[in-house]
Parts: structure tokens; C-alpha cells; sequence
């Protein structure tokens, strides 16, 4: 795990007792600080040694003498009363990555390349941790992607830590000065923890300007044209790769991945990897679960798992990626969950790839009114039903698209879950076409 001494001694309070919040007390515990830490679950208490951590809600505390509260991204600070708790004590609210940029003193000599966007980071992170680590380079990814940075291993000297990051976790980070920072892009989301569009973009704005001047930045020249984002002088714009180079890299299709793959590119150069390095690192990568990952293939149909694409900004590439063939339109599109938004947004104006589409959760009725008409739709509302359509229908050359455009809370825990559970339904009703998945699926839900 990460330690330093800047910690040794200073007092912290940890709301929240998850992946992060854990790796964030182990840390601090392990640094010589004081910790006091508190979840609402029984279950999250009990993961922490009450002889090394006094277990008391911050809420209730008096936070005199504490160095910062620490809480998890998904403490929405807009609403949360955590935030007026601490500003009546004078206490900083911090997340587990401010605590990483307080601790890069003490770590050997390494860069820190940090990712953020509306959409494309975690593929562009997993793009360049991957590079990096084919060419040779120490490198770990972390942030909003794989395991708590505070509970990785310090990298050598020469070492890359390549962090993916959200709005909210910027929002907790005031101290991070990226070696290179990347804005790939800014499009509506998250509008619930912000006052508006602007509020969001600034967020992710920030990264940029807790930069040196004489650091890199990469950012997407359409963001800055819109007035969302301010461009550092320093900054260089992306350059998306071409469709003749994608052509090489299989887990790179589609324009949403040329953004992701030039972005990648010219981070890799700044950081010294050769172009023959890099190119062999492209054709190489596997992409990443859950974001246009091939499941499988069955009678000549593919299967794509992008359950990630919670919004239609990032469910629309997903569609781009495959035009109709010789005889139309290819792409049985699953879509439906829990809306982010009203509307098709993004992904209306590459309808002319769907061939069906198969309506499923809370927002399956909207999207149904929206399609129907423009092209044949199916209101499956369950997600293995969908699937059983789909595959019912599909012919030899299209695609069976997850791509939901939405996210997965009305039925279940988080997209990865829904993304595992479209992967099963597809071995199972490809494999034994008779058995009848859906009918123990719907059993658990009603469970």
C-alpha cells in the first residue's frame, strides 16, 4: 500500500467504508495517523480493527483538530450534510486521490498522467497503462478504474501511475499536478450533483488548472470551440487516429475509439515510448470489460457487451461502430434501464445501423415511443428476454448490442452486473437454446 510520512501524527475522519474508504484507512493507519472511520452498514464497520480506529459517525463528532474528512466519490456534496458538517469546523473534505498528490513526495522519483471525461477515460487509461506496460515502463492505473490507488504497491523509480477520473473525484482533489492531464470530452451527465452543464465542465476543468506550467496537456479542441472548458496555454489539442490505422486494432473500433487511441498515442510519446512500441501495444489490446467487449460469437452473430454506456453520449459510438453490411442494417440494440435523460439524444442519428431494438427497465416505455416507427422495436423489459429475442431474430453478419444508454440501478446493482448477467444469458441461450434462463432471472428479481 501507499504510506507517507506526510500523515504521521495528523487526525482524519473517513466517511464510508467501501473499497476506497478501506484502502484509505489502512493507509493512514499504516502512516501513523489518527483515524476515525464510519459507514452505515454493520458489515462495512466490522472490516475495520477497532483497536487501531475509533468507529464514530462524523456527523456527530466534534471535528476540532481534524486535517480533513475524508469521503467517497459518490457522497453527492451538492446534498450531503457531511459538506456543512465540516465547514463548520474549518475541515477540508478530501477524497482517497488528494491523499495520493499529499503522499507523491515521499514516493520515488515518477509521473502521474491523469484522465478525465465524459466519456472514453477508462479505455484511454486502460489504452495507456497498457502501452506503457508492453514497452516496459513500471506503471500502475487507479482512480476510478481497478484497484484504490492507496492500496497499490509504490511504483519504482521511473514509474507511471495513470489515473482515470471522475467529476466527483476531482471535486475532492486540490493538490494533484499532473506530469500530463487529458479532458477528452464534455457532454451532459451527472447533472443531479451540479447546477447546470457549466458547473459540470468546470469540474472537470480543474484538472487542467492544478497543472505546473511546464506540464503536458491534451485536451479535446471541440470542448474549448464550445466555451466549456478554457484551454491552458500550454495545452495541445487530440488528433484522432484514422479509420485506415484502426483497422489494425481490433479492440479499437468504432470514431469514439480514434479520440481514445490518438489521445493515447501522444500521451505515450510525451512519456517517451517509441511509435513502433506503441503501435504494437494497439494491436494488442483487449479492450475492457463491459465497454464494447465481444462476448461472443455464434452462427455468425457477434455479441457486444457495452454495458458501460450509461448515457446515449456513450451509448451512440457503440452504434457508430457498425454500419449496415451488403444486405442493411446489423444491430439488435438492447437499450433501456434507468434514464439519465429524455430523449435519443446522441444516439439518433445513427439509427440507420439499427436493425431491431429491444426495450428493457424503467425508461423501456420512453425509448419505445421514441423508436417506434423509425425502426421495428421489441418491449422486452427484462434483460435476458431482450437477449432471447435478439437472438431469435438475428441473422448471420449483425450484431446483438448491449448498449443501454442508461444506467442499471432499476434492476440491478451496477452496470458490471448487468454486463456479467447479458454474458450468461448469451452462453446459456446459445449453447442450450431450450433452457430458459429468463425464467430463474425473473425469480431472482422477484426474490
Amino acid at each position: 500500500m501507499i504510506t507517507s510520512p506526510a500523515f504521521t501524527g495528523k487526525r482524519y475522519a473517513v466517511l464510508g467504508l467501501a473499497r476506497s474508504g478501506l484502502a484509505t484507512v489502512e493507509a493512514l493507519v499504516a502512516s501513523g495517523a489518527q483515524v476515525t472511520a464510519w459507514d452505515r452498514q454493520d458489515v462495512a464497520r466490522a472490516k475495520v480493527d477497532p483497536a487501531n480506529v475509533l468507529l464514530a459517525d462524523p456527523l456527530e463528532m466534534d471535528l476540532s483538530g481534524y486535517d480533513g474528512v475524508v469521503v467517497s466519490p459518490g457522497v453527492p456534496l451538492n446534498t450531503h450534510p457531511i459538506a456543512a458538517r465540516a465547514a463548520e469546523f474549518g475541515v477540508p473534505v478530501i477524497g482517497d486521490i488528494e491523499l495520493f498528490a499529499q503522499a507523491r513526495a515521499s514516493l520515488p522519483r515518477h509521473k502521474v498522467v491523469g484522465i478525465t471525461g465524459t466519456n472514453g477515460k477508462s479505455t484511454t487509461t486502460a489504452l495507456v497503462h497498457h502501452v506503457l506496460r508492453s514497452a516496459g515502463t513500471p506503471t500502475t492505473m487507479g482512480g476510478n478504474i481497478g484497484l484504490p490507488i492507496l492500496a497499490q504497491d509504490p511504483l519504482p523509480e521511473g514509474g507511471v501511475y495513470v489515473l482515470e477520473l471522475s467529476s466527483y473525484q476531482i471535486d475532492l482533489t486540490f493538490s494533484l499536478d499532473c506530469d500530463v492531464a487529458v479532458l477528452l470530452n464534455v457532454t451532459p451527465d451527472h447533472l443531479d450533483r451540479y447546477s447546470g452543464l457549466e458547473a459540470y465542465a468546470a469540474s472537470k476543468g480543474r484538472l487542467l488548472e492544478t497543472q505546473s506550467d511546464g506540464h503536458k496537456s491534451l485536451v479535446n479542441r471541440e470542448t474549448v470551440s464550445a466555451g466549456l472548458v478554457r484551454a491552458p496555454a500550454r495545452a495541445d489539442w487530440i488528433v484522432d487516429a484514422s479509420a485506415a490505422e484502426q483497422a489494425s486494432w481490433p479492440s479499437l473500433q468504432g470514431p469514439h475509439n480514434a479520440q481514445n487511441a490518438g489521445a493515447a498515442r501522444q500521451v505515450c510519446t510525451w512519456l517517451g515510448i517509441s511509435a513502433a512500441d506503441i503501435e504494437a501495444a494497439f494491436r494488442t489490446f483487449a479492450g475492457l470489460s463491459h465497454r464494447m467487449e465481444r462476448v461472443a460469437t455464434h452462427d455468425g452473430v457477434m455479441f457486444v457487451n457495452d454495458s458501460k454506456a450509461t448515457n446515449t453520449d456513450s451509448a451512440a459510438p457503440a452504434l457508430a461502430a457498425f454500419p449496415p453490411g451488403p444486405n442493411g442494417p446489423r444491430i439488435h440494440w438492447i437499450v433501456g434501464g434507468l434514464p439519465k435523460e429524455d430523449g435519443l439524444g446522441a444516439t439518433e442519428q445513427h439509427l440507420v445501423n439499427v436493425k431491431a431494438a429491444y426495450t428493457i427497465g424503467e425508461a423501456g416505455p420512453r425509448f419505445a415511443e421514441l423508436l417506434e416507427g423509425r425502426v421495428p422495436v421489441t418491449r422486452a423489459e427484462m434483460l435476458c428476454e431482450a437477449t432471447r429475442c435478439a437472438i431469435a431474430a438475428a441473422e448471420p453478419g449483425d450484431v446483438v448490442l448491449l448498449s443501454p444508454a442508461c444506467a442499471s440501478f432499476d434492476q440491478f446493482k451496477d452496470y458490471e452486473q448487468r454486463g456479467e448477467s447479458f454474458r450468461q444469458f448469451v452462453a446459456a441461450l446459445t449453447e442450450d437454446p431450450a433452457s430458459d434462463p429468463c425464467r430463474a432471472a425473473d425469480a431472482e428479481k422477484a426474490a
